[in-house]
């Protein structure tokens, strides 16, 4: 056996590296067999989250609900727009875009953080961003405290079995964050601008989605109307869909009784998110080999 093969597939020189394919199986099976390490990077977040502010996670319970009043002044007082039960109408969307928000911050940074343990340690890159995703789904629930104290306190007659659909537009949130996370964990390795200009790329993302208003008052306006293509341009955002889906199993309608999401929209983007995932982790695999070399 010649002393190439008998190493490891990281120290093998670069023209014996696997193709796509062979790259998205490595990351599997890497991320599968460090299941530990990741949980461990995960209570790691967590707990440093938790000590870097006087209120630690409470935080996330707090930052929403701020978010929402702030938005809700500007659109319901300044702006006189009128929406039934506006604050719960735009904190279906604040909660999920904080945690797609933070989730891709944190990914950012997430592998140039670990870059003295990258040199000196040989494990697989892959573990980072992934941790970071994961830790958001933790910091997502707590999300949840505000959210039920609002149904509880203030709107109980939009509370209906719906909200026990949420778990399966999370995961499609889940997967879609994935794809964005690996690849901006990356690119920031040889690219350190990506977190300036991501933070103004995710505020107009989130202003060309709708958060503050409905799909049905985009369609009533003139530009749709004059420009329909527009309209679907709109629609096939990401979380144009997203937005819609947990709006309509959270706020849902007082007069119609629940809504359901949109199964076939969810799907695709679903189906469309799982293949990002593996281009992602084919183009994560493809540069990791450089990490150490940039860092």
């Amino acid at each position: 056996m010649s002393i190439t093969r008998s190493l490891p597939a990281t120290f093998r020189n670069s023209s014996v590296r696997p193709g796509p394919v062979g790259l998205v199986g490595e990351g599997i099976r890497e991320a599968l067999s460090r299941r530990r390490l990741v949980w461990y990077l995960v209570r790691a977040d967590l707990k440093k989250k938790g000590s870097d502010t006087l209120l630690g996670n409470v935080w996330w319970i707090l930052d929403p609900l701020l978010q929402m009043i702030v938005y809700v002044v500007f659109v319901s007082v300044i702006f006189a727009r009128s929406q039934p039960d506006y604050p719960l109408f735009i904190f279906s969307a604040i909660l999920p875009w904080k945690w797609f928000n933070e989730s891709v911050n944190d990914a950012i940074s997430s592998v140039v953080s670990q870059q003295n343990l990258i040199k000196q340690v040989q494990f697989p890159k892959i573990v980072l961003p992934l941790a970071a995703t994961l830790a958001g789904v933790v910091d997502f629930t707590f999300g949840m405290v505000p959210l039920a104290a609002l149904l509880l306190l203030l709107y109980p007659d939009r509370i209906s079995w719906t909200l026990l659909l949420l778990p399966l537009i999370a995961v499609v949130q889940l997967t879609f964050s994935l794809a964005v996370d690996l690849v901006v964990s990356a690119l920031n390795v040889f690219v350190r601008d990506v977190g300036n200009i991501a933070r103004h790329a995710l505020r107009l993302w989130f202003y060309l989605s709708p958060g503050l208003y409905g799909l049905e008052q985009l369609d009533k306006s003139s530009m749709v109307r004059d420009f329909p293509l527009i309209g679907q341009v709109f629609r096939a955002n990401p979380f144009a869909i997203l937005f819609e889906s947990y709006r309509a199993v959270i706020y849902g309608t007082v007069e119609g009784g629940p809504r359901l999401p949109d199964w076939t929209s969810l799907g695709v983007l679903l189906a469309v998110s799982a293949v990002l995932v593996l281009l992602a982790m084919a183009f994560f695999k493809r540069l990791e080999p450089q990490f150490a070399k940039v860092l």
